[in-house]
């Protein structure tokens, strides 16, 4: 009898704390609302025809950035003649400098010097055409052509449409008299698609000698996504708060040469081969850092029961939602350094074995690791004192500082959002890529990255591909959005 009561106690304990636990699981989730309920999107805009053309002409000036010294000097000098002939009240109000012979650097003086400036950012090269592409074109890709409800061609999203938008709103808010509260800088890069090295690079190191340092940074990055998270089905206004850093490793294994018809069992293919099996095998780490799980939080409460109920209690479920967010190549890239082989190369000749074979592996660097902590984990893995692993010299960098995400900054940066974009809800996270505003880390308290315009699936092919377009509503949208964010700068925030 006492055995039974004993465990009739055991059992009943059970019951309570599982209770207790479930009470608390699911308040969590009853915790987790929306901050903004999206309303219906606005009429249709006024279409700006004068603007349409411009950014049309823009396009039709190739400032492709061919290597790390940018494109065609001649098509950067013709770019910034166009930019003087469409935005006279620019160039006469704002002070304009020009650095490394074809970046431009403009000033907006503000009312009050005592407040910090702001600094937007955005590029004037583009990438070249994949070669043999141009046929599959609607409309050839330098042609600027309006169409279809659409302006295509190179740079209408990546990223000269942000340019232009921001000189637009310059120039509407100038035809009222307005003058911002503090200062406003605007640096346009020509080499961002090559690293930025000789554009926005000097134009920080410029900024810092001057000792200007900005209130916020706000460079390409991220948009309004749609159809791109699963299960959240209206708009999202990622405003992100952090980059990856960026690094190629060049692994090199060395073994037997000779000829062919004798191998022996120490070639530099097969030991490669072994290295790179080994990392492809075994990911490195995965784990959700402070600006994702604040996204999740953003997106869960418009997502369905069990998803928000996975994030609201990813203290208790975090391996069951790592290996969800794992499964999709986006997701993945969120929560680890991602791995990508690049290149091989070995050998001369089919029946030669090389004493030497190489490959390039880019990592994408998750905030909180650095370059020398991933080539040790990566050494670690291969295991192999044949293979020397070293960093390359061309580009890298480590993930800049986050930004804080509930920062005025960053609430203003909402509110110009909701002003043009009322259908959406902000999120905020890191962005996969790499952008210019790493450059900047010096010269501001914080860095968000965010263009105003709607990413599908179908617009993810686009940037960087065949049949880049912007939609014509869209653009006068994202118009919109920087007169919004500029004309806030009054203070009255």
């Amino acid at each position: 009898m006492q055995f039974r009561a004993f465990w009739r106690c055991v059992l009943a304990v059970v019951l309570v704390l599982s209770g207790g636990l479930a009470l608390i699981m699911a308040w969590n989730t009853f915790q987790l609302r929306a901050a903004y309920t999206p309303t219906a999107a606005p009429p249709p805009p006024t279409i700006d025809t004068a603007a349409v053309r411009h950014l049309a002409e823009a396009v039709r000036v190739p400032t492709i950035s061919l290597d790390s010294a940018g494109g065609a000097p001649g098509h950067f000098d013709q770019l910034h003649a166009l930019m003087r002939s469409q935005f006279p009240g620019v160039f006469e109000t704002l002070n304009a400098e020009i650095i490394s012979d074809h970046s431009l650097l403009l000033t907006w003086e503000g009312r009050n010097p005592e407040r910090a400036p702001i600094l937007l950012l955005g590029h004037l090269d583009v990438v070249p055409i994949e070669p043999g592409s141009e046929a599959a074109w609607t409309h050839p890709p330098f042609s600027g052509q309006a169409s279809q409800g659409y302006i295509w061609g190179r740079g209408t999203l990546d990223d000269k449409a942000s340019v232009w938008a921001q000189l637009e709103a310059i120039e509407r808010l100038l035809m009222r008299d307005f003058v911002p509260e503090q200062t406003v800088y605007f640096a346009f890069g020509h080499d961002e698609e090559t690293g930025g090295t000789h554009g926005a690079q000097r134009m920080a190191e410029l900024l810092e000698q001057r000792d200007v340092h900005a209130e916020f940074t706000l460079d390409e990055g991220s948009a309004i996504t749609r159809d791109l998270v699963a299960g959240v089905d209206i708009p999202i206004a990622s405003v992100m708060v952090g980059e990856k850093g960026y690094a190629s490793l060049r692994l090199t294994a060395t073994g037997d040469a000779g000829h062919s018809s004798t191998p022996s069992r120490d070639t530099a293919i097969g030991r490669l081969a072994r290295g790179l099996a080994r990392l492809d095998a075994q990911p490195l780490p995965a784990r959700i850092i402070d600006p994702v799980g604040t996204m999740l939080d953003q997106l869960a409460p418009h997502m369905g029961s069990f998803n928000r109920f996975a994030i609201a209690n990813r203290w208790l479920l975090e391996p069951i939602l790592l290996d969800s967010l794992a499964a999709s190549r986006t997701t993945n890239a969120l929560i680890r350094t991602t791995t990508a082989p690049t290149m091989l190369r070995a050998g001369v000749k089919d029946n030669v074995l090389p004493s030497r074979a190489t490959a390039v592996i880019n990592f994408r660097i998750l905030p909180g690791q650095t370059i020398d902590s991933v080539t040790r984990a990566v050494a670690d893995i291969i295991d192999d004192p044949g293979v020397t692993i070293e960093p390359m010299d061309a580009f890298g960098n480590n993930p800049p500082p986050l930004s804080d995400p509930d920062a005025p900054a960053f609430h203003r940066i909402r509110r110009a959002i909701h002003t043009t974009f009322p259908e959406a809800a902000v999120a905020s996270g890191i962005i996969l890529a790499t952008t210019d505003n790493r450059h900047y880390s010096r010269v501001r308290d914080n860095a968000y990255y965010f263009a105003p315009f709607v990413y599908t699936p179908d617009v993810a092919d686009r940037i960087h591909g065949t049949n880049e377009r912007i939609a014509v509503g869209e653009y006068m949208r994202m118009i919109g959005f920087y007169e919004a964010l500029l004309g806030s700068s009054s203070g009255n925030d």
